[in-house]
């Protein structure tokens, strides 16, 4: 082979490793370590200083990241404003928050390393700060989303009802890509911190499955508490804790207020009403350390499971031939996250 013969030859494999290095790949941790080496910190300290501000700020951020994931994949197609077609109003959206917390993230990121990270990511993250700062699992977060470039109301019509059977919440869960298991590792995750709404009660206090009564599943001994926190007629916005025994801990409280009858929300009940599921919940529900988060029992477990749960739900539409998340080429990086570019 002559030298020019040899030239071009070796001019067309770099040619096709450097298109080989561009094309979309999937997921990774560290995806940031060179490119923004500060990305994580900066939003840890963010999240940090939201939950100092407002315990119930940690719940925010989990919620949201969860609402995100169910529409389009993990794009940060929620956190769009764009008037009265944007997927936040949607009825399945209705309490989502924390987007300033997610947007104050992002202008500190813009000034550190401008158009490199993600608010796709930058939700992901803040996930993961939130469980960490509620005494839950640290885990590593794979990164490298790009942020979606649609957002409507009318693409998060199959979002999770609080009023769904489980019928429904384990179909809707698979459409995603998602176990039964899944379903409950992430209910319960999502569930063991924050607070809910009263106008999220009403059917379940007063008119369950339009009997006129209450749901049957809720303990007799527990029923005048929500009654007495949410009267029929009263302060639809007023809020209760989602688990009154461990409030703000990331812990498996919530399964054995699921099993003994003292979930708030109906779709937290629904998770015994299935023989698969059950058998989840009653697993969580072993162990003596409920309520502590520490030890190698029933909330180490949950924590270590809800985890890896929590990195599956982020990947919705990796290797599933669905729309998900976008990497490489997909998408964008959006300079502030309410807005396209």
């Amino acid at each position: 082979m002559g030298a020019s013969q040899l030239a071009l030859v070796m001019g067309l494999f770099a040619a096709i490793v450097v298109v080989g290095a561009q094309v979309p790949g999937g997921l990774h941790v560290g995806f940031y370590s060179r490119s923004c080496p500060a990305a994580e910190s900066i939003v840890r300290d963010a999240v940090k200083a939201a939950v100092a501000a407002d315990l119930r700020n940690a719940a925010v951020l989990l919620r949201v990241h969860f609402h995100d994931c169910f529409v389009e994949g993990c794009d940060a197609s929620i956190l769009i404003d764009s008037g009265d077609t944007s997927e936040r109003l949607a009825k399945g959206h209705e309490g989502v928050g924390g987007f300033d917390i997610i947007e104050g993230a992002k202008a500190q990121l813009e000034q550190a390393c401008p158009g490199v990270v993600s608010c796709a990511d930058i939700l992901a993250l803040a996930a993961r700060d939130a469980v960490l700062l509620s005494d839950g699992p640290f885990y590593e977060v794979p990164t490298g989303r790009r942020d979606g470039l649609f957002s409507s109301v009318s693409l998060a019509g199959d979002m999770p009802e609080v009023n769904d059977s489980i019928e429904q919440l384990k179909s809707k869960f698979k459409l995603k890509g998602l176990s039964y298991r899944d379903l409950v590792l992430l209910s319960g995750g999502a569930h063991t911190i924050g607070t809910t709404a009263c106008f999220f009660m009403g059917e379940r206090l007063y008119n369950f499955r339009s009997t006129g009564g209450s749901d049957p599943a809720i303990n007799p001994s527990f029923l005048p508490n929500l009654t007495a926190t949410c009267p029929n007629g009263g302060d639809v916005n007023k809020r209760l804790p989602l688990d009154p025994m461990t409030e703000f801990t990331f812990d498996a409280q919530i399964f054995r207020n699921i099993k003994d009858g003292f979930a708030v929300i109906s779709s937290d009940a629904r998770l015994y009403d299935d023989a698969g599921t059950r058998s989840v919940v009653d697993f969580y529900v072993g162990g003596d350390d409920i309520g502590t988060g520490s030890g190698r029992t029933s909330s180490s477990l949950f924590g270590r499971d809800f985890a890896k749960a929590m990195v599956k739900m982020g990947q919705i539409g990796v290797k599933m031939g669905q729309i998900g998340v976008k990497t490489g080429w997909e998408g964008e990086i959006r300079r502030v996250c309410k807005s396209f570019n």
